[in-house]
């Protein structure tokens, strides 16, 4: 059984130590724990400590490219060093490696596919009062539109066995966090969370520059991502919000013809007229990217089964080696 830890770093050469180090190296019912860093074009000494560290494999983007994709060739990373669990975690030493065990328990007794770790955000004193909340709705929102029940959906601290890690795909640019866990919840994974403890704040967020970004680009995902997966759902709803709408001045417009008085308003019918045609064609756009996301699941499936392939070879050669 190895475990491979994989670290997406940007700028961490303060931080990354005590991260590394805070990593059990000797956890029961598994035998090798490596560790993998993901250098996303910093330009400060984050390889060069990554190396002074002993850690076991480095990936490097020549540029910076964002958490999400970093933390997605962390996974492809992994999956191809012979990875059975892959945990992920950030370079700030935000979470304590002291729960890594308890974090991959789930999934070495089978029950889970995924396990999120729950850092019970009203204990964190650190955080403000109105980053508790929103961590709190937009937690909520996750979970209704996954079917999940994961309370700290933002949470970068995780664990994926081999077959999650190769059924997760990240579109996003920002983030990978509230993807993936609508992601799992529509595949139908298994996705379990246990309450974990942080260490004290080293540096301020990279990800949370600002309150109104952070809630633009929370927004987006989601909203991407349930339309990705619930197309023809997401349009019915929005095509019916348009044909009900377009019923209220149809109904103005009658009432005051048969009134007599329907020549001075011939503006509620053309309004009505202009949301029916509208809504018509959101339904129609909901049935046409209904039928592209059964495209999209066959491409998945198709990547699966490639990630496999790739994976029984890189196996092959490890044994070679070995």
């Amino acid at each position: 059984m190895r475990l491979i830890f994989q670290i997406p770093c940007y700028n961490e050469e303060h931080t990354l130590p005590a991260t590394v180090r805070d990593i059990p190296r000797k956890i029961d019912g598994v035998d090798q724990v490596e560790v993998l860093i993901i250098d996303d074009g910093s330009m400060d000494r984050t390889v060069h400590v990554a190396r002074e560290l002993g850690v076991e494999h480095i990936v490097r983007n020549k540029r910076n490219k964002g958490l999400a994709r970093s933390f997605l060739t962390g996974l492809d990373a992994s999956l191809r060093l012979g990875a059975d669990i892959i945990v992920n975690t950030d370079g700030d030493n935000q979470y304590k490696g002291q729960d890594i065990p308890r974090l991959i328990e789930p999934i070495l007794k089978g029950e889970a596919d995924i396990v999120i770790g729950d850092r019970q955000t009203d204990k964190i004193s650190h955080f403000s009062s109105t980053k508790k909340k929103l961590q709190k709705v937009g937690s909520l929102v996750v979970r209704i539109l996954s079917n999940t029940d994961v309370p700290d959906v933002v949470s970068g601290f995780r664990a994926f066995s081999r077959e999650a890690a190769m059924q997760t795909n990240v579109v996003s640019y920002y983030s990978y966090t509230i993807e993936t866990v609508i992601q799992a919840g529509k595949k139908e994974m298994a996705i379990t969370s246990i309450p974990v403890g942080t260490n004290p704040k080293t540096r301020e967020s990279r990800l949370i520059q600002s309150i109104p970004k952070f809630l633009e680009s929370s927004l987006t995902t989601m909203i991407r991502m349930y339309t990705m997966y619930q197309p023809l759902r997401a349009f019915f709803y929005l095509g019916c919000m348009c044909l009900l709408c377009g019923l209220i001045p149809s109904i103005r417009f009658l009432f005051y013809y048969f009134s007599g008085q329907g020549e001075g308003h011939i503006q509620s019918l053309i309004l009505a007229a202009i949301l029916f045609l509208i809504g018509f064609q959101v339904l129609v756009i909901g049935l046409v990217a209904d039928v592209i996301s059964f495209n999209r699941k066959l491409i998945e499936e198709t990547l699966l089964r490639v990630r496999r392939i790739e994976f029984d070879h890189s196996q092959k050669k490890i044994q070679q080696n070995d």
